[in-house]
């Protein structure tokens, strides 16, 4: 059996860095991936994708990543079972991140601050 996702996107928010009650950090992620084919109208459609974070990925993430920024995530598909406020059950589909790479060159503007 095998699972595993591979994806290159930019970020869509900065990180924020959530710590749970047993002291675990973790944080999520949304990144847009373009399609790598045109749709019926000849362009090229966006795809948002959640990604989980957690520990020293979610820390380092947080620190040296911002909105726009282009990352690369490794890691695994998980569905995830929650209740509403109503005790409707509803399943979230997120990938798991196991290696995060940050692929944007660092910008002129962050070296002047």
């Amino acid at each position: 059996m095998l699972n595993q996702v591979v994806l290159v996107g930019r970020l869509t928010k900065d990180p924020e860095v959530i710590t749970t009650e047993s002291g675990k950090k973790v944080s999520t992620i949304t990144l847009a991936v373009q399609r790598t084919f045109k749709n019926s109208s000849g362009l090229y459609e966006t795809d948002f994708i959640n990604c989980v974070l957690w520990d020293a990925i979610a820390a380092n993430t947080n620190e040296y990543c911002h909105k726009g920024d282009v990352v690369g995530v490794k890691g695994r598909l998980q569905v995830r079972s929650y209740e509403d406020k109503e005790n409707k059950t509803h399943q979230k589909l997120e990938v798991v991140a196991e290696k995060v790479t940050f692929l944007s060159s660092k910008r002129e503007d962050k070296e002047e601050q």
